[in-house]
């Protein structure tokens, strides 16, 4: 069924009543393929909203009046000619409007160089408005005195907004309250709901999905512009997932249907393949044409490798696991002999001569948004972060031991005490955490060229994904149905050495969407409404999708789909000639002028994102990495027979783009994305029409007094024979844990990291420490750092096995729910400590470590009584058996603790930790 066909079904099927309609779907028609929704992040702000609720009640009441004044005057005018024939009311006169958008033109985006999506709905007090016509008939139909009240309303709300400003309430391990008003608290659930439900999207049922990832900012975003949260495995328009697609939910996409992976996406994001891909080039292409990551080897296979690069030229080596993120398990070694050769990791030569702010070693992550692999399109979001370590950089060989000084992971530095977080969206410069834009400015004023700069960031870019491209483009032709399902937003770690030279360091599949800052919470509140409104989430009705969720249509692969179209008859390219068309376009296939069309208007939606392949000169610089015959970056040597062309249809749809876009007598000439407006774009500063205060809902204040009668309490039941259930003991050691966790952070003097290595380790699991411990002296903050980072890690697999021991109904003989719920609010570190102790001794039994009592649990230990004495039991609490491999690696650490106790502690006393902690 042709476009307008469903467009009109949809239209009469279906009336839409919200206000600004046509701000929210863009692209094209309500019922056409080409529309899709509109994300803004003013809509975030709760101010923003009031004002649309209120325009909302203002206009409902116009078109009440609207279809009073109407009805009047029909019965008026049968009155006076009853020979008039009786027609039904318009449907103005119902007060339905209908989704009216005009086609983007051709040409794109031409004449508004910097206008971005989410400028379209840039005042409140003007756009909530329908337009100049309401406007006028809502001056003629109320009093004066009425409008001017409306109107000092909406400038006081803009008055406060610009005065109050916002202070964020991060996630930080204090768990301080916030400072703000009421008016900026977080909105619930139920008032982004209600938002919602005046969106396109909500009447459309437009649903999405998710699959193991962060869902704060993401599921904010998506409520309140009126998308629906599902839990179908088929029955969704956006599935947002922080792990590689299934094989089967790829397959069976329809057309309607976005995910935002591409299979075989770890050829990029896993560090040994991502290096493996980048050395093939490097081999095909030329050294000097790839030289954008370290050396590496991949262990233990490459070791004989590695020790020859090691005794031709000495230096440190940093390790890190194949498959992991956010600093999980890096550490840095003078000698390949300190590596484990036990599992797979990846060594790259360790860059001593970093770029350095006020001495503080600092790494990019820059985001890339991959929206097609054939043709490539590839965009770099203008605004990026800069993270600094918080342990001011030395080359000292002693030194490398500590990651909060050579690892300018978040995850790692925010547990130093020393940590600053910026307290300001607009303060883009303080702190431990830049903006890239700042960055840029600050090299700017010290004489860098930061023009060359950022070329040689969109270099590396292109360079890398050209290297993974041949595998991924395999994958998509056998399992994605249509070539718009997918897209992907890649983030890119690079590290830039005192010579500006940008290094890659590794590419991570799911960037993390974490906002514990105002300025995390504008970059990418920015970035995620930027990223939907340019992939383009299609504005189709629940009528709309039932055509394309047939069985044929879903089961159609997008390579049989484009051999057909790339060799179509020649009667069928005739009939196609025999139509007016724009010049270029004629010796076009149907699938090439859909390619075309849907980058055009792609384009036209991308917000703050920069195009950086394919531009007016990609092909001067990159085509030689590209197949002349099918424009497919090959990574492996040609083989007679064996081509991996030979595979596939003949066409070559990057050269098809580029010529349409960008060739002399294009009609689609892009001056605005040239290096200049780009370098421009990165530099400038990220502005938002509004505030976006995302903040934590308040918490109730915890009474000590109402902790240690609760704890009294519940001491009584548990020693007259009421036991903890496992959801109970789990919960109760998980706040235990972050009460410790918060004291390491806080307070770096404690001496309880011993107590908690030692507990880690023989825990075993996922949690890997960071680096290698060394004997150096005055490291109690970093040392500190390095331990919490390991619990941080700890708990949070712990919550998140936590969540299968749910107490739906209170079991006989167990505390009530209700009643531990309560105690958990106001409890101490003490009290969660005094319970877990005197249950544990009571009972017999460790619930909060394991699901059942059987010979591979250990015997309850002694628990000493005074404060922390469960925490020194601890490590007896864990099987020998479970001892991690990487134990050994402490003991030099323990020894050398212990030694510099002996002038401060009794030999008696030192004696006795000891064998405590033994």
């Amino acid at each position: 069924m042709p476009a307008s066909s469903l467009c009109d079904a949809h239209n009469t099927s279906a009336e839409i009543n919200y206000i600004n309609q046509d701000d929210w779907v863009t692209s094209g028609k309500i019922g056409s393929r080409d529309a899709v929704l509109v994300f803004r992040t003013n809509i975030l702000n709760p101010k923003t909203r009031k004002t649309l609720k209120e325009a909302k009640s203002i206009q409902m009441d116009l078109q009440d009046q609207e279809i009073k004044s109407t009805s009047s005057n029909m019965i008026l005018k049968q009155t006076l000619s009853p020979t008039v024939s009786k027609s039904p009311l318009s449907n103005a006169a119902l007060g339905k409007t209908y989704v009216s958008v005009e086609k983007l033109p051709i040409c794109g985006d031409q004449q508004n160089q910097h206008k971005k999506t989410r400028n379209l709905f840039s005042s409140c007090d003007t756009s909530v408005l329908s337009d100049a016509n309401e406007k006028t008939q809502y001056n003629e139909k109320k009093p004066k005195t009425k409008q001017k009240e409306n109107d000092s309303v909406v400038e006081s709300e803009s008055d406060l907004n610009k005065e109050s400003g916002y202070d964020s309430v991060t996630t930080s391990q204090s768990n301080t309250d916030s400072n703000t008003s009421e008016e900026d608290q977080e909105v619930s659930s139920e008032e982004d709901n209600d938002c919602g439900v005046n969106m396109p999207a909500h009447h459309l049922q437009i649903t999405y999905k998710f699959i193991q990832t962060e869902t704060k900012l993401l599921r904010k975003i998506f409520n309140v512009h009126g998308l629906t949260e599902v839990q179908s495995e088929t029955d969704f328009n956006l599935l947002w997932t922080g792990v590689h697609m299934k094989l089967d939910t790829l397959r069976n996409l329809a057309l309607y249907q976005r995910v935002n992976h591409f299979p075989r996406s770890y050829e990029l994001t896993r560090k040994d393949r991502l290096y493996k891909n980048i050395e093939r080039m490097q081999h095909l292409r030329g050294m000097k044409h790839f030289d954008i990551v370290p050396q590496s080897f991949i262990l233990p296979l490459e070791s004989k490798d590695l020790l020859f690069a090691h005794n031709k030229q000495r230096g440190p080596w940093i390790v890190k696991p194949a498959a992991s993120s956010r600093g999980r398990g890096i550490f840095i070694v003078n000698s390949p002999d300190q590596i484990p050769q036990d599992e797979q990791v990846l060594v790259s030569k360790y860059i001593v001569d970093p770029l350095c702010i006020d001495g503080h070693k600092c790494d990019l992550r820059v985001y890339v948004l991959v929206t097609s692999f054939d043709p490539l399109i590839i965009y770099l979001y203008e605004e990026g972060i800069v993270r600094l370590a918080t342990v001011r950089y030395d080359r000292n060989t002693d030194n490398l031991w500590n990651p909060c000084m050579h690892l300018c992971n978040y995850s790692i530095n925010k547990y130093h005490s020393d940590y600053i977080r910026s307290s300001d969206a607009q303060e883009e410069d303080v702190g431990h955490k830049w903006t890239l834009s700042a960055l840029l400015r600050h090299l700017k004023l010290q004489g860098c060229d930061t023009h060359l700069l950022m070329l040689n960031i969109e270099d590396l870019i292109i360079k890398a994904v050209l290297a993974c491209a041949q595998t991924i483009i395999s994958a998509c032709r056998m399992f994605v149905p249509n070539a718009n399902n997918c897209f992907e937003l890649y983030g890119f770690d690079i590290l830039i050495d005192n010579t500006l030279k940008p290094w890659l360091l590794e590419v991570n599949l799911s960037p993390s969407m974490g906002v514990d800052s105002p300025l995390d919470t504008k970059v990418k509140a920015c970035l995620v409404t930027d990223l939907l409104t340019c992939v383009g989430i299609p504005a189709f009705s629940p009528e709309m999708r039932s055509l394309y969720t047939n069985k044929s249509a879903r089961r159609r692969s997008s390579s049989c789909q484009r051999q057909v179209d790339a060799t179509e008859t020649s009667t069928t390219l005739r009939s196609t000639k025999s139509k007016k068309k724009p010049f270029g376009l004629i010796n076009l296939t149907q699938e090439e002028q859909r390619i075309l069309r849907s980058a055009r208007l792609q384009y036209t939606r991308r917000g703050g994102f920069v195009r950086i392949f394919p531009t007016d000169d990609t092909m001067q610089r990159y085509g030689h990495f590209l197949d002349s015959a099918n424009g497919i970056p090959l990574s492996t040597p040609n083989v007679q027979g064996q081509t991996f062309q030979a595979l596939v249809t003949q066409h070559n749809y990057n050269q098809m783009l580029y010529s349409n876009l960008f060739c002399q007598g294009s009609r689609y000439i892009q001056d605005d994305n040239s290096q200049e407006n780009r370098i421009k774009q990165y530099e400038r500063a990220l502005e938002t029409d509004s505030e976006i205060p995302f903040l934590k809902k308040q918490t109730v204040e915890k009474c000590e007094e109402e902790g240690r009668r609760l704890r009294k309490q519940l001491l009584k039941k548990i020693g007259s024979g009421s036991t903890l259930t496992h959801f109970q003991a789990r919960q109760t050691f998980s706040l235990y844990l972050e009460s410790v966790l918060r004291r390491l952070t806080q307070d770096p003097k404690d001496s309880h990291e011993k107590i908690i290595l030692k507990f880690l380790n023989k825990y075993g699991g996922g949690v890997k420490p960071p680096v290698l411990f060394r004997n150096t002296q005055n490291i109690s903050k970093a040392r500190s750092a390095m331990v919490a980072k390991l619990l941080g890690d700890f708990l949070e697999n712990y919550k998140r096995d936590t969540e299968a021991y749910v107490d739906s109904f209170d079991h006989f003989g167990m505390i009530p729910t209700s009643a531990y719920s309560l105690f958990l609010v106001h409890a101490q570190e003490s009290d969660l400590e005094a319970v877990l102790t005197h249950h544990t001794n009571i009972t017999g039994i460790m619930p909060f470590l394991y699901n059942r009592c059987g010979l591979s649990v250990p015997s309850t230990p002694p628990i000493p009584s005074g404060l922390y004495g469960f925490l020194r039991a601890l490590p007896a609490m864990v099987s020998n058996s479970g001892v991690s491999r990487d134990v050994s690696k402490y003991d030099g650490y323990f020894k050398s603790y212990d030694k510099n106790c002996e002038n401060v502690r009794d030999i008696s006393l030192r004696s006795r930790s000891t064998k405590d902690i033994k």
